[in-house]
């Protein structure tokens, strides 16, 4: 599964508190005119005697929320219901410009392949490949999902080999052989932005020691086999982690696999973004993935440091994104990968974005192949892949000349 995200300029995103959901279908009418008695025929008489009532009331009515109307229930990572989304007000048909759609052919087929292949390899066993997500409002399927892949895949393939014009470039291909739906972000704590929001995030390289140090302290282990590795992952957090437990004089030495020791900067960094490339004092160098985490859900607006889950990883040859394990994540290129709600939106989408650049439409491809606690759930923001860097200041310095929000246009195949 994805790892956590550092987010440009914004801060975290507020979760929304877990309602119990009203279909609108189910709400009773309710007429707000006041309630009047009948006349009493004796009332006119001097004999009369008239009795003191309490005058009657109309009963308080309150409103339905935002997020108990919709025809789709939005769940978070643990799977509870957060809110009600209206589908037509998030996605509605519509026509890509007549623009040249860029992208890096050769680095979104290795993500789509990779993609494609996580598909067809855990359809079975993963349950979260099978929602359909609010895109299912749209009669979008799972199989429309795979029937997109395999055209993509192919046409990609065909284009390359015989070192022709992407046709999957083209603005009037996509429109004869996809149905463009546009995104419009559904946020129900923010509702005046329309636009979905687009963080970023990269790789970062890091100092780090195969050994513990004064100034690498703060360990990369991996889960060991032989030992009951379910027992160990969920039994600490990742404040307990960084008491040693598992170092020498630890009540848990020999448990894990230590990997390699950074500073606590890079430790969070790593925890953040799920892959680094960590650069040893001997002058060697790897890139180490996230592989399974504690079981303890992200605390959106939790300082990073006073979180709890902690991640296990492994060595890796490539930046990953989603998966179960280590051996199944989809590998990930820059450029191409977008980050995303993966329950709600779904794996696997391809996602094209417009950006005014000026004043005229330029449109860019990628495919949400990775997600994190950010985007659980999140039917407002993506978070772009945008490459490895030496720094946050470089990454800072690159990012700054992208698009913060985005027009945004999900493919699916006719």
């Amino acid at each position: 599964m994805k790892y956590f995200r550092l987010l440009i300029g914004i801060g975290a995103i507020a979760l929304t508190a877990c309602t119990r959901t009203i279909s609108t279908a189910s709400v009773p009418t309710i007429s707000s005119s006041p309630i009047i008695p009948k006349s009493n025929p004796e009332a006119s008489s001097p004999a009369a005697t008239i009795p003191k009532v309490a005058p009657l009331l109309t009963p308080s009515i309150t409103p339905l929320s935002p997020t108990q109307i919709g025809d789709y229930q939005v769940i978070n990572e643990l799977k509870q219901p957060q809110f009600m989304a209206q589908s037509r007000d998030v996605f509605k048909t519509a026509h890509l410009p007549n623009t040249k759609v860029k992208f890096n052919a050769a680095d979104l087929l290795v993500v789509l392949t990779s993609t494609r292949k996580y598909f067809i390899d855990r359809l079975d066993s993963d349950a979260d490949l099978q929602r359909e997500g609010i895109l299912g409002t749209q009669g979008v399927t799972v199989t429309d999902i795979l029937k997109t892949l395999d055209f993509m895949v192919l046409s990609l393939q065909q284009d390359i080999k015989a070192k022709r014009s992407i046709r999957l470039q083209d603005p009037k291909f996509l429109n004869t052989n996809f149905r463009s739906i546009q995104w419009t972000a559904f946020n129900p704590t923010v509702t005046d932005e329309k636009r979905v929001r687009m963080t970023k995030y990269a790789v970062f390289t890091h100092p780090g020691s195969h050994t513990p140090t004064k100034e690498f302290n703060a360990g990369l282990y991996a889960l060991k086999s032989g030992t009951d590795i379910e027992a160990i992952r969920l039994k600490y957090t990742k404040q307990d982690v960084l008491k040693n437990i598992y170092e020498p004089k630890g009540k848990e030495f020999g448990a894990v696999e230590p990997l390699a020791y950074l500073d606590r900067a890079g430790l969070e960094s790593a925890l953040m973004e799920g892959t680094i490339l960590i650069k040893f004092t001997d002058g060697t160098s790897a890139f180490f993935n996230v592989d399974r985490n504690n079981n303890i859900p992200f605390v959106k607006g939790l300082d990073p440091t006073e979180q709890q889950r902690y991640w296990y990883f492994k060595p890796v040859n490539a930046i990953k994104g989603y998966g179960g394990s280590i051996d199944t994540k989809i590998s990930l290129k820059p450029g191409v990968t977008f980050a995303g709600d993966v329950l709600n939106i779904g794996l696997g989408r391809i996602v094209v974005t417009e950006n005014l650049i000026s004043g005229k439409p330029q449109l860019h491809m990628g495919i949400i192949a990775d997600t994190g606690g950010a985007f659980l759930p999140n039917l407002h923001q993506l978070d772009f892949l945008a490459g490895v860097f030496n720094s946050k200041a470089d990454f800072t310095a690159y990012t700054r000349q992208l698009p913060e929000y985005t027009k945004a246009y999900i493919l699916v195949k006719r």
